[in-house]
């Protein structure tokens, strides 16, 4: 009964790799026509792909701005998918998913998505520092000042510029 269990398992486990792997596209056989290119809608990058990083500053001037100082503790992160700022009231990041983003080469508009009020002791609503101090909580605009320089105009718990952490 216990070798039935465990190849349960593995099958559990391995099942999700597997549908994984069926999705990938199939390489061409030697010899064969290569494949048509991607539309070009596909190819394209993230309009705010040029954020991705780590950022410090914004809150007070930016000091550090390379190696492990700046790495260590980042003011703002961001991925593709979601925008993280430190809290100034406790140790872990604040996350807000994004929902959208529009923009350009410099500057870049996203709407998150409404953040859920996490503190009892607040009374079930939002921590103070949940969003960044703009009109709309729910809206970021990002402004691009220089090759490793944002800001966040209008936003008052951000009103230093923001610097790019860069490696040694």
């Amino acid at each position: 009964m216990r070798a039935w269990a465990k190849w349960m398992m593995v099958a559990a486990l391995a099942a999700p790799l597997a549908a994984a792997d069926a999705q990938q596209p199939a390489a061409p056989a030697p010899g064969a026509a290569p494949a048509p290119a991607q539309p070009q809608a596909q190819a394209q990058a993230a309009p705010h792909a040029w954020l991705f990083g780590s950022w410090t500053g914004g809150i007070f001037p930016a000091t550090e701005t390379d190696g492990a100082a700046c790495a260590a503790q980042p003011t703002v992160i961001f991925t593709r998918d979601v925008v993280m700022r430190v809290s100034l009231l406790e140790v872990p990041y604040r996350q807000r998913l994004i929902e959208t983003v529009a923009g350009g080469p410099d500057s870049v508009e996203f709407r998150l998505a409404p953040a859920a009020a996490s503190v009892a002791t607040l009374g079930g609503r939002l921590p103070p520092d949940s969003a960044f101090g703009c009109a709309n909580p729910n809206n970021l605009r990002v402004e691009r000042r220089g090759p490793n320089e944002i800001v966040f105009p209008n936003c008052a718990e951000f009103p230093s510029p923001l610097r790019r952490c860069t490696a040694r």
